[in-house]
């Protein structure tokens, strides 16, 4: 199971929400990149990004930060989210060096959208689900959906997409624990790999995850903890990989 460091970036600074809410934010860094190169000197093997801007704009709207990224580490895979809606933005992220665009808000209002690029990106795709009392929310967690994050999740089965993000948002940036009832569930429900995010804490966390992992978890996303040191990332990512190879 990978463990992910997230960016998220609003304004060009690496931030933290709290549930997702833009005006409850707290700046960790006014260097995304300087946090980068942090994360992958402690042994990060796959970085998480989030254009926050670019999530309620619907358009990407930190993309030059992003790009430096991508391309100081051609060897880290990124995987970026936020205000993707289109094939060429896709195109111009996977240009620059990134391994995996995060499509949210346009999977849950046109699930068809990836059936119809998946020939073309699938192996590129991961389709981030974020759930409130398991109901899928759209437009920056603004909007609230009647779509049900399993029923969701299982449009997606044949489009051969990389992963799925599953986030709670009650629990996202709390560090109460992950909803691991919710992301076992889904996880068994769907043949598509999940990575688990929203409400890691601690190593606790994370050895909670491992005991589940086999339901089909690749990977849990952590944010707020590794920011606030509740979560020695390299502690946790030396724990992780002693079960890469079994």
């Amino acid at each position: 199971m990978l463990l992910i460091p997230a960016i998220d970036i609003k304004e060009g600074k690496c931030v933290r929400l709290r549930q997702g809410l833009m005006k409850d934010s707290t700046v960790f860094s006014d260097s995304p990149l300087a946090m980068a190169d942090k994360w992958v000197e402690l042994g990060a093997k796959r970085i998480h990004l989030v254009d926050l801007d670019g999530a309620f704009a619907g358009a990407p709207s930190n993309a030059k930060v992003i790009n430096e990224i991508a391309k100081k580490y051609p060897n880290v895979p990124i995987q970026i989210g936020g205000g993707i809606r289109d094939e060429a933005t896709i195109q111009a992220y996977l240009d620059v060096g990134v391994q995996y665009v995060i499509i949210g808000t346009l999977a849950a209002k046109e699930p068809e959208f990836i059936s119809r690029i998946a020939p073309q990106f699938g192996p590129h795709l991961i389709i981030g689900l974020d759930a409130k009392d398991g109901m899928v929310a759209v437009d920056g967690w603004a909007t609230l959906t009647e779509h049900h994050v399993i029923d969701l999740a299982k449009r997606f089965e044949n489009d051969g997409v990389q992963a799925i993000i599953y986030t709670d948002i009650a629990r996202d940036g709390m560090m109460q624990g992950v909803n691991l009832e919710a992301t076992k569930a889904l996880a068994e429900a769907v043949n598509i790999p999940i990575i688990a995010s929203g409400g890691v804490a601690n190593m606790q966390d994370l050895i909670a995850l491992q005991d589940i992992a086999d339901s089909g978890i690749s990977g849990v996303i952590t944010g707020r903890a590794i920011y606030e040191g509740t979560l020695d990332f390299a502690e946790g990512q030396r724990y992780l990989d002693q079960f890469q190879d079994q």
